[in-house]
């Protein structure tokens, strides 16, 4: 499964999570994998697609990071899936 992890710096937080991302790496659990990530040009706001068959992955890396930026977690999928259920839909 995919999901779109919405996430919103802290005041201030930029420096301090890309100081702890060169010192740690992303810090993801076995069976998380992180797909790509946009980041806003004022480093408010980063949009990551990560994939995994198990949710509580996600909240376990969370943990990791929850002190310098808040989460929006939302199940997700590729353009070509829906148009492959909705041709199946259709018939």
């Amino acid at each position: 499964m995919l999901y779109m992890v919405i996430e919103r710096f802290k005041e201030g937080a930029a420096p301090g999570i890309y100081r702890r991302f060169c010192e740690k790496g992303r810090m993801m659990p076995e069976g998380l994998n992180y797909i790509s990530s946009w980041i806003d040009v004022d480093l408010k706001m980063c949009w990551q697609v990560m994939e995994t068959d198990d949710f509580t992955l996600l909240n376990r890396w969370i943990d990791n990071w929850r002190d310098l930026m808040d989460f929006e977690i939302v199940p997700v999928r590729t353009s070509a899936e829906v148009r492959e259920m909705m041709q199946r839909a259709n018939g």
